[in-house]
């Protein structure tokens, strides 16, 4: 072993009992550790976040049981590397029978090549360990889906991120030569972002630092001297995978939820980590209508207004256009009527099927239309008082369903007064 090896290639566990972390799966009671004790491995996906050890327990898993190992990364393979790490296990040469292939970062096989794995792991010719940082309900096909057990494993803990920093200080062959002096670790910790392997490597990286700059005394480790070495190191967001959606989904939540501190917080995350402005714009336009509707009109001008003017500006500056309409939003009074009237209104086309148009009502361009009654006894609207005229507008079947129940709000209630004035109550709720 050599010194140009990184730290967290040289603390890479040797066995199951060294992993830090995923109790859940390898500790005393974990799901896996049950099941290598009985001898069984299942085909599996491992999702988690970078760092967390997928790749380590695919190697100890197959090491444990004693099976032979191949590992294939997704970036750089495709199905003839599938095919041939397939024939070969299906042999008596190195690749036997139940072989473990390891397909790194396996969301980004596409569907031909996930598909190439089907037969096998269906056989047991192999077993199947893909790790993901995605969401494998979206990046893995369904068929393979259900051929494999999928186990998540989590993200580092502040103090097993403090036991690892321990056993490089003091394990390492390298580190543990140099005396070290640690008087802090908010910003190492900061920067891992639960990530072993950025923590290890960004630990050295600041050890070998503070040595060339401390001379014969110890390397002393503190923040400032972390954020020197890191730097500009960008939040972990990736923008086609579940932190995207995770981000996203706590954005619109708290805007719904009428907070515009957590709105800009969220909002300030994806502009770190370079979202598409027009995605979250988008994003904007759909709250406006389906979680403030009516009880603001002007809410879906504003974010309309907003995602075309963040074409127009793009990046650095829409950031504070979006959130000017962020802000917005939150603070707006909230209505969700619009959003239910139309699923209502769905479900009972869906229930009801395809009923009549009534008679009155249907278009008659043609005179053997008329001669049918299409349009017989329509009253133009604009001729009655006040611009209304009663007269049925559903099918006769649904005369008198409300889909729309205006929301308590000012404006809304303006709404409710002027349906009861103009039909007197027809309109009750189911």
């Amino acid at each position: 072993m050599t010194t140009s090896e990184p730290l967290a290639e040289r603390l890479r566990p040797r066995t199951l009992d060294e992993v830090v972390g995923q109790a859940h799966l390898v500790g005393e009671h974990g799901v896996l550790r049950k099941a290598l004790a009985g001898g069984i491995l299942p085909s599996m996906i491992l999702w988690g976040p970078p760092g967390v050890g997928k790749t380590t327990l695919a190697r100890l898993i197959a090491q444990d049981l004693k099976r032979p190992f191949h590992a294939l990364s997704a970036i750089n393979s495709g199905v003839k590397d599938v095919r041939e790490v397939i024939e070969q296990a299906g042999g008596s040469g190195l690749f036997a029978r139940s072989a473990v292939l390891f397909i790194d970062e396996i969301h980004r096989f596409s569907k031909a090549q996930q598909d190439s794995l089907l037969g096998a792991v269906e056989k047991g010719t192999i077993t199947l360990i893909g790790a993901t940082t995605e969401n494998p309900s979206f990046e893995v096909i369904s068929a393979l889906l259900s051929r494999c057990q999928v186990y998540v494993l989590e993200s580092l803990a502040e103090e097993q991120l403090l036991a690892l920093l321990d056993r490089a200080r003091t394990m390492d062959s390298v580190l543990k030569e140099i005396p070290i002096e640690l008087k802090e670790t908010d910003a190492l910790l900061r920067a891992s972002g639960g990530d072993a392997r950025r923590l290890l490597n960004t630990f050295e990286l600041c050890v070998l630092s503070a040595k060339r700059e401390g001379g014969t005394g110890p390397a002393v480790i503190d923040n400032a001297l972390v954020k020197d070495v890191v730097q500009n190191t960008a939040a972990r967001y990736d923008k086609q995978g579940e932190q995207h959606y995770d981000i996203i989904s706590a954005f619109i939540k708290s805007m719904r939820g009428s907070d515009p501190n957590a709105a800009v917080y969220w909002l300030a995350r994806m502009v770190e980590g370079g979202e598409d402005p027009l995605f979250i714009a988008r994003r904007m336009v759909i709250l406006a209508s389906e979680d403030i509707g009516n009880a603001n009109p002007n809410a879906l001008l504003m974010a309309t207004t907003t995602m075309q003017a963040a074409q127009m500006i793009g990046w650095p500056e829409s950031r504070i256009i979006l959130s000017q309409c962020a802000i917005y939003l939150a603070c707006s009074p909230k209505s969700n009527a619009s959003y239910m009237a139309i699923g209502a209104a769905q479900a009972k086309v869906q229930a009801t099927g395809d009923l009549p148009v009534p008679l009155a009502l249907r278009n008659a361009p043609t005179k053997l239309m008329k001669e049918l009654g299409h349009g017989k006894n329509y009253q133009y609207s604009h001729d009655g008082e006040g611009n209304f005229v009663d007269q049925e507008f559903l099918p006769e079947a649904l005369s008198g369903t409300a889909f729309y129940q205006p929301g308590d709000n000012p404006k809304e209630r303006e709404f409710a007064a002027l349906m009861d004035r103009l039909w007197s109550g027809k309109y009750k709720a189911e």
